[in-house]
């Protein structure tokens, strides 16, 4: 089983269509992106594509973030999961990067509990940049 993370806290998974490989799916179809699959393979079927899970495979395996913001560029505007070794403290640059969910397994909900999760869900708030601008007009010290 997994359960699936998001601004509000744990959820059971609602997909209730096929996730099919890359290779594999057909319109309509939710697709399972591995870390090493090139985006751009997706150009001009992304309006057919209702959700795209990304594999991370390791939690210092970024390379889903950098796929996340790049579908996001292209245009995709279905649902996007992160899925696998995502880790809490990775959750506000997993929003960041263009993710509307993650995937986690029930081990490392047991691990990382609901809270620590909520605790970056106010992702938007605290980015670096944000935290700049302040620092700017004075309402907080630069570090």
């Amino acid at each position: 089983m997994s359960v699936i993370v998001t601004d509000q806290g744990f959820t059971s998974d609602d997909w209730g269509g096929p996730i099919a490989a890359l290779n594999d799916a057909h319109p309509g179809c939710a697709i399972d992106l591995a870390s090493s699959n090139d985006p751009n393979e997706l150009a001009g079927r992304l309006s057919d594509i209702p959700m795209i899970r990304v594999d991370f495979p390791s939690f210092s395996d970024g390379r889903g973030f950098t796929i996340a913001r790049q579908l996001r560029l292209m245009g995709f505007k279905g649902r996007l999961r992160a899925r696998g070794h995502v880790i809490a403290d990775q959750y506000a640059m997993a929003r960041r990067a263009g993710f509307d969910e993650v995937e986690i397994s029930d081990d490392l909900a047991q691990r990382q509990p609901e809270d620590q999760w909520l605790f970056r869900a106010n992702w938007q708030a605290h980015d670096y940049q944000a935290r700049l601008r302040g620092a700017e007009r004075g309402r907080i010290p630069a570090e």
